[in-house]
């Protein structure tokens, strides 16, 4: 279970402490899916980063089964990250040096079972469409098809957390439209916990439960 108590937000600007995120709460479970709206700069992607343990509150607690992953050191945050946390972002940060293939087996290479690695590397990559597609660079992709190597790599280790930033925002209809149907397919399948962060109504939509980021609260819809 995910529980997010009372989480406040301040970062240092020249004239004082500027509140992003003022006592927030949330609490999720294995299969819940939620979507966060609201207008640009309201602490949307803050939020997101915290839950992920990308950043850490200025006040409150978020835990994972029980786990503070802020009283972590820094090698057991990493940790904790790369086995609960799957990330899906916007511009989809796809390394393009590499194949499609080893850019899914990126979370992994701290594995001891290469085998397996690269077994689930590409059943998740054929879920998505991408069985013909391995050895291909991003150059080489698509925006949704980028969108879609970025949803494979970021459910290879099994996360809990799957946490998405504006998975389409960068995608014409019809490519959002695919990657939404995706992302959801593999979440009923994979029973995660899934937070996206959206501008889209539509995407919003199509998940359960819906909240909105306005006035530095979360507020239900």
């Amino acid at each position: 279970m995910l529980k997010v108590e009372n989480v406040s937000k301040d970062y240092p600007t020249p004239g004082g402490a500027l509140r992003v995120l003022n006592d927030v709460s949330l609490s999720l479970s294995r299969g819940d899916a939620v979507s966060i709206m609201g207008p640009s700069g309201t602490g949307k992607s803050t939020l997101l980063y915290i839950v992920g343990a990308l950043e850490p509150p200025t006040n409150g607690s978020v835990t994972l089964d029980g786990q503070n992953p802020f009283q972590l050191n820094e090698k057991q945050l990493a940790a904790f990250r790369n086995q609960n946390v799957g990330f899906v972002f916007q511009d989809h940060c796809l390394l393009p040096q590499c194949s499609v293939l080893e850019n899914v087996l990126t979370p992994t290479l701290v594995s001891t079972n290469a085998k397996d690695s690269a077994n689930r590397a590409r059943e998740l990559l054929d879920q998505v469409g991408l069985s013909h597609r391995l050895d291909h660079r991003p150059a080489e992709l698509s925006g949704g098809e980028k969108q879609r190597v970025s949803l494979a790599r970021a459910l290879i280790t099994k996360p809990q957390l799957l946490l998405c930033d504006e998975p389409t925002g960068n995608l014409d209809q019809k490519a959002a439209e695919v990657v939404a149907s995706m992302l959801l397919d593999l979440h009923r399948q994979q029973q995660t916990i899934l937070v996206v962060v959206t501008h889209s109504a539509e995407l919003a939509g199509r998940l359960p439960t819906r909240y909105e980021l306005i006035d530095q609260q979360l507020r239900s819809l």
